[in-house]
């Protein structure tokens, strides 16, 4: 996992046009490939599982990604990367690290995957 992580950031760093917004309306938070790729085996493996789960799951995913902002200072740093700029976001029982691109005021969403399975 750590590796596809560095791989998303390093991709982020040589060519941020290639990274989508989050939502349309909202530059400022961007999503991977490796994320988008994540978060849609999730959604089907809920969708499979529970009736309403999938999307209560990202209802909650999106209001959280949505304030990550404003909350910026309480996400501990990255157990996968050294230093400070990538963080962990813990939500729900997975974990969604993301770099914090101060000179773009942008955060970017690496990946996401389950807390007890961060190998």
């Amino acid at each position: 996992m750590k590796t596809k992580l560095q791989q998303e950031l390093n991709r982020y760093l040589e060519s941020k046009s290639e990274f989508t917004p989050y939502y349309k309306a909202m530059n400022q938070i961007v999503s991977s490939t490796l994320f988008d790729e994540q978060l849609q085996e999730i959604m089907h493996a809920l969708e499979k599982e529970e009736g309403n789960g999938a999307k209560n799951f990202k209802l909650y995913l999106d209001t959280v990604i949505i304030n990550m902002q404003s909350k910026i200072a309480k996400y501990k740093p990255s157990i996968y990367f050294e230093g400070e700029e990538v963080k962990d976001m813990e939500n729900q029982g997975y974990v969604i690290p993301f770099y914090s691109d101060e000179a773009d005021e942008t955060y970017v969403l690496l990946g996401i995957c389950k807390k007890d399975n961060q190998q």
